[in-house]
């Protein structure tokens, strides 16, 4: 899509000019998305990946955290001028999500889950979000990388309208997406945000890749956090344990998106992993058990487990592990 077909100076779109240019219709994968997610496949080599559960409960929309481990959106793949556009598109919502059996809470949301899609490209890909507001309030999608001031997302998007965002996909690394919009903090920990994985030409090395997001819920709008949680729901992995294989290299791409707190860290039980901060570095800066990161902090965590049996994950902060960012790895035998 050449310039002149982009909103001017970052304006937004109705649904009725998106329809005009057909931005709305269908489009199936075609056959350069197949060659993207065929390359990756071959870069996993003979990997296993367990079966998700069949009791693991969801959303109500049929995307359950277990679902989101792996859950990677490649977009729509179309050529234009010899070049690959990734064509995505996110619609941010508001939806009442069930964090237990006594709370719930409004979520602000990107189609419809917390976190929303991990949207995943190869550097110098030119990617194209087409966002539309159904959310009740003014919205955007503000992408971490390398871009114009139009594709920043910081103007906001008003409830029932639209824009387009287009950018190249650079540099290759582990980036977010989330709401610009005053006050930002507010927008973020009602769960406007997720991943947007950018991959190196040749891919990385096999293993099973797995997204792990940490997100915190202010309950009361006191400004500080009752809950928290990995993937959008507290506990959850406490209760349905993520299935792993022995001996397998697990890629762990984890992104720290809890607000009103200063930090928080991540740790593994009876483990160390490989640390690739931010992804940009295709050798580790440092191997842990723990590693510390800010807001909107994410890096690329690589570890390998030698022996069966269920082991903890979980922030080194018991307040925030003790309700809800708490899991476990089920480690199976091949």
């Amino acid at each position: 899509m050449s310039d002149r077909f982009l909103p001017e100076k970052g304006k937004p779109w109705n649904r009725r000019q998106l329809l005009k240019l057909g931005l709305l219709g269908g489009v199936g994968i075609t056959g350069a998305a197949l060659a993207l997610q065929t390359s990756i496949a071959r870069s996993k080599g003979k990997v296993l990946v367990p079966p998700i559960p069949s009791d693991t409960p969801d959303f109500g929309n049929g995307v359950s955290p277990m679902v989101m481990l792996r859950d990677f959106d490649y977009g729509t793949v179309k050529r234009e001028n010899g070049r690959t556009i990734r064509e995505f598109r996110i619609t941010a919502k508001s939806s009442v999500v069930q964090l237990n059996k006594a709370i719930s809470f409004n979520t602000w949301n990107c189609n419809g889950r917390v976190p929303g899609p991990t949207l995943r490209a190869q550097e110098g890909d030119r990617v194209r979000v087409l966002f539309f507001n159904q959310g009740g309030h003014s919205h955007s999608l503000h992408f971490h990388g390398t871009h114009r001031a139009e594709s920043d997302g910081v103007k906001p998007i008003l409830n029932g309208r639209a824009t387009i965002y287009e950018f190249d996909a650079k540099p290759y690394g582990l980036h977010l997406y989330h709401c610009h919009i005053e006050p930002v903090t507010r927008h973020i920990a009602k769960g406007l945000y997720g991943l947007f994985i950018v991959d190196p030409p040749g891919g990385r090395s096999p293993a099973d890749e797995m997204v792990m997001v940490m997100g915190g819920y202010d309950i009361n709008d006191d400004r500080r956090n009752e809950l928290y949680a990995f993937n959008g729901l507290p506990h959850y992995y406490m209760r349905y344990p993520i299935p792993i294989y022995k001996d397998q290299l697990i890629r762990l791409y984890v992104l720290n998106m809890i607000e009103y707190e200063a930090a928080a860290t991540f740790h593994i039980h009876a483990n160390f992993f490989d640390v690739y901060r931010t992804g940009m570095s295709r050798k580790p800066s440092e191997t842990t058990d723990v590693i510390t990161m800010g807001v909107a902090e994410r890096h690329i965590l690589e570890f390998t487990y030698p022996y069966p049996g269920k082991y903890m994950f979980h922030p080194h902060q018991d307040t925030l592990a003790e309700n809800g960012c708490m899991g476990l790895f089920n480690v199976l035998e091949t």
